[in-house]
């Protein structure tokens, strides 16, 4: 009786879904990593201390920050510094004020996530490249897919 309740399960999570939410368990790192999908970020889980989401995309590890900035519009980035990607350490930890670059130690304040760009800062994704309805933010596999680059030597 328990392998037939087993495998109804099995059978049943195998859907076509390409989407996948990520669920965060609080401040820090979202609870479960993406393969292959998109990345659904509920708006509800998102506070003014970054979450950060695991991701696999076409094996490549990466990850995507959220957080709640002061004017409370919810700002998304990759975790990965726009100078310092290929370093192998060139990824952000939250010092609980500030987003700190493992490789050179610049500070970024939340609140210019998604802002600044070009510099040593979270690489931005920007409103135009997701879609957020207002309970989601979605970043689309195929924009995932244009950002593999930036993790190739991550946290390596």
């Amino acid at each position: 009786m328990a392998v037939l309740a087993v495998a109804v399960l099995v059978a049943c999570s195998s859907q076509t879904d390409t989407s996948q939410t990520g669920t965060s368990s609080g401040n820090g790192t979202a609870s479960a990593a993406l393969t292959d999908a998109d990345l659904v970020i509920p708006v509800a889980d998102v506070t003014d201390d970054p979450t950060f989401y695991p991701v696999t995309v076409d094996g490549e590890s990466m990850e995507v920050l959220a957080l709640r900035a002061a004017d409370g519009s919810v700002r998304t980035a990759f975790n990965t510094c726009q100078v310092c990607y290929d370093s192998g350490r060139g990824y952000y930890q939250w010092s609980g004020t500030a987003l700190v670059c493992q490789n050179c130690g610049n500070q970024f304040a939340p609140d210019q996530v998604e802002v600044v760009s070009g510099g040593c800062n979270p690489v931005p994704i920007f409103d135009a490249d997701v879609s957020d309805d207002g309970t989601n933010i979605t970043i689309p596999l195929s924009y995932l897919q244009s950002a593999q680059e930036l993790f190739a030597n991550w946290k390596q």
